[in-house]
């Protein structure tokens, strides 16, 4: 469990703190154009260095997204070949700027499945930005929801120690930053598919028709304010919260 994301500021009032995002899209992006699926992963990685700098400017204080899901291993080879080889481009050419720009990177995920070279340049990462506290950036590889609850509660196991709501949430891969409270998905799909499992019990869901390589910030700022509008109760009711209908991001 890594320790608590403390960020310099905290999200301004009506803004969500921790925004989660399924980036999908970027092969029907790459094959309305005749191109290859890779194509479209590269222009999804240029969307999220422009949504990353969107919800710095706008105060989010920690965004996790979707990069490589557990279940993504069986894509074609040459497709999971060229998004291993993407992330370690993206290391290199974003990382000294994210570290300039305050952000801390972190990547949730199982790191048995991938390879020294790609386990080592991650790691690079998160120490060479460990003590920025702008924004945390979660970018979940080899993730997934299940994966996450079964290595928590085998945490607690190993450790003899009881098996709480509390103490695996304690262990989960997003524990430093807490649960989301907006999750987005892109891609015109209604699911979230094994992402974030645990942690979205409340969080509000937003689905765009958007591809994620055309998401830019007019598409977060319509999913922003389509968070502000949002009354949020958890089991409650509005009489109880004693809250307008907006989203209130302490409720």
């Amino acid at each position: 469990m890594s320790d608590p994301f403390l960020p310099e500021h905290p999200a301004p009032a009506g803004l969500p703190r921790h925004v989660a995002i399924v980036m999908d899209g970027n092969g029907r992006w790459a094959q309305k154009r005749w191109l290859p699926r890779v194509a479209g992963h590269k222009q999804g990685a240029d969307a999220l260095r422009r949504i990353v700098r969107a919800c710095a400017r706008s105060g989010v204080t920690a965004l996790t997204v979707f990069a490589f899901s557990s279940e993504n291993w069986k894509r074609p080879v040459e497709e999971v070949a060229g998004l291993m080889e993407l992330l370690l481009m993206a290391l290199s050419r974003e990382g000294p700027t994210l570290k300039q720009n305050g952000v801390r990177l972190y990547f949730p995920g199982d790191r048995s499945g991938l390879s020294a070279k790609v386990v080592k340049g991650i790691e690079a990462a998160e120490a060479d930005t460990a003590h920025n506290r702008r924004m945390a950036l979660n970018v979940c590889f080899n993730y997934g929801g299940r994966w996450d609850i079964v290595q928590a509660a085998r945490t607690l196991a190993q450790r003899g120690e009881d098996i709480t709501e509390e103490s695996l949430a304690r262990h989960t891969a997003l524990a430093h930053v807490g649960d989301p409270d907006l999750m987005i998905r892109t891609g015109g799909e209604c699911r979230i598919s094994n992402f974030l499992l645990w942690q979205s019990a409340y969080t509000e869901l937003y689905f765009t028709e958007c591809l994620w390589p055309d998401f830019d910030e007019a598409e977060l700022e319509r999913a922003l304010a389509d968070y502000a509008g949002r009354e949020r109760r958890f089991g409650q009711v509005s009489e109880q919260r004693g809250a307008p209908a907006v989203a209130q991001r302490h409720a």
